[in-house]
């Protein structure tokens, strides 16, 4: 019998010589911008890939297999008849004569302007939407990085998209991966939401200069930024994207400066509410009666732009995975939202009560947390765990990992936007499964408040 050969770790014997000669030169500061640059070529490539002939990302066809299916709830051959009866009506492309026909989005919208108008009043052909009301804020977020919050917010953005809402995409993370997906071209801070919140601190200044004047004081003067700031709206910053009903304020890393700039202001300005800076820029632009819904895509990180976002929404949704220490993280996180907001409450409060002015409490039509990248063979019990001390905060569905999600991610898109011609129908139905499952659990809880607010608006 041979005697049994044992295989060291890879950490014994590792020949100094070698490592110095695999080691390289020490990096000095100019070795991140090689870095930097290299990156900036890669990522230009990867998105580069998705992009038509002018240089922009393009939205992919949909079959009418894949419309009957999962857009407008009509049968295949209904759904034929119909273009018959209506040449003037957008009848898609094909290959070749009774080839399968294909559509874009922009012609679906339209397809289902249609039925909407003219088929069963017993289905739904428009998603739920009480007129009268202003659009619904939704910010995802979690401190805890790599728990799937840009891929859900895009997602979400792109599920009400095919449903027929309309949606703005509103990117708050400076790394800009969000705007990277919906193939945003972002060239500094000014055409982010920095100069909604400079223009929100500005318009604060100038009402403080209005009170010095009448004290007799003399007003303080504006900088460059905020006179500059004051000339900006909130449909100057909005892009266009690849989805027809999808716009885009994107971001860039130079507004991460935002995290600085605004503690300042705050010094110079005590009596700013700098949490409300974003709603309220949003709410007098307009924004808020040309949507249906605004995701928010929040920094991994409880600073400024966060706490703005939070502030701003109507529904918080907290992504995270199911394991310990994401359980745990995430727990930190809604203890830490606590903390800020409470204290921001009581500080307001304690001025309000001096002037005999009404107090201030945030409220949040609806919490809710939601588990992805999830494995069942691996972390059923730890959900089960999750689920029964969270209970109706934590939501009962699971969003499962799968090879078209990250299929989709190594291509810089969205699960929506791969073709299942590359997979085969099956495997496509079940890759996009679970992301229809999350924004069906998402869409009932929007549905569920719309109702409520269209009742108490009926009963008022």
């Amino acid at each position: 019998m041979a005697p049994e050969t044992l295989t060291l770790p890879p950490y014994f014997n590792i020949d100094p010589d070698q490592a110095l000669a695999d080691l390289g030169a020490p990096a000095g500061s100019a070795r991140f911008a090689e870095i930097a640059a290299a990156c900036g070529r890669g990522r230009d490539d990867l998105a580069g890939r998705g992009l038509n002939p002018e240089g922009r990302k393009e939205l992919r066809l949909f079959s009418t297999w894949e419309i009957t299916r999962y857009l407008i709830p009509v049968a295949p051959a209904h759904f034929r008849r119909v273009l018959r009866q209506h040449p003037d009506l957008p009848q898609g492309r094909a290959a070749s004569e009774g080839a399968a026909r294909w559509f874009t989005l922009d012609e679906v919208l339209r397809l289902r302007a249609h039925f909407a108008a003219e088929g069963s009043r017993a289905k739904e052909y428009r998603p739920y939407r009480p007129e009268g009301l202003p659009a619904k804020i939704v910010a995802v977020a979690n401190f805890k990085g790599g728990v799937g919050k840009t891929s859900t917010c895009a997602h979400l953005a792109m599920s009400a998209a095919l449903d027929g809402y309309r949606v703005l995409v509103i990117d708050l993370d400076s790394q800009g991966s969000m705007t990277s997906i919906f193939g945003g071209r972002v060239a500094d801070e000014w055409a982010t939401v920095f100069p909604l919140l400079a223009r929100h601190y500005a318009r604060h200044q100038q009402a403080e200069n209005r009170a010095r004047v009448d004290r007799g004081d003399s007003p303080l003067p504006l900088d460059d930024t905020l006179s500059e700031a004051l000339k900006l709206e909130a449909g100057a910053l909005v892009q266009k994207t690849h989805w027809p009903n999808i716009d885009l304020i994107g971001a860039q890393l130079n507004l991460y400066w935002a995290e600085f700039q605004i503690p300042v202001w705050r010094m110079q300005g005590r009596s700013w509410k700098l949490w409300d800076a974003l709603s309220e820029s949003l709410e007098a632009d307009g924004i808020l009666d040309q949507y249906d819904l605004i995701f928010l895509d929040t920094p991994p990180a409880l600073g400024y732009l966060t706490i703005n976002g939070l502030a701003a929404a109507d529904i918080l949704l907290v992504p995270l995975g199911a394991s310990f220490l994401e359980f745990d993280s995430t727990g930190r996180f809604f203890d830490m939202l606590h903390s800020t907001f409470a204290s921001i409450e009581e500080a307001e409060n304690m001025a309000a009560r001096a002037l005999g002015r009404e107090g201030l409490a945030f409220e949040w039509d609806a919490v809710r947390a939601v588990i992805t990248r999830y494995d069942g063979n691996q972390q059923a019990e730890l959900a089960a765990l999750m689920q029964a001390y969270l209970g109706p905060v934590l939501s009962p569905h699971r969003q499962d990992f799968t090879a078209l999600i990250g299929q989709a991610g190594e291509q810089v898109a969205g699960i929506y936007e791969a073709d299942y011609r590359d997979f085969n129908r099956e495997t496509y139905a079940r890759g996009r499964q679970t992301f229809d499952e999350t924004y069906a659990a998402f869409k009932r809880l929007l549905v569920g408040i719309w109702r409520r607010e269209d009742l108490a608006r009926a009963e008022g």
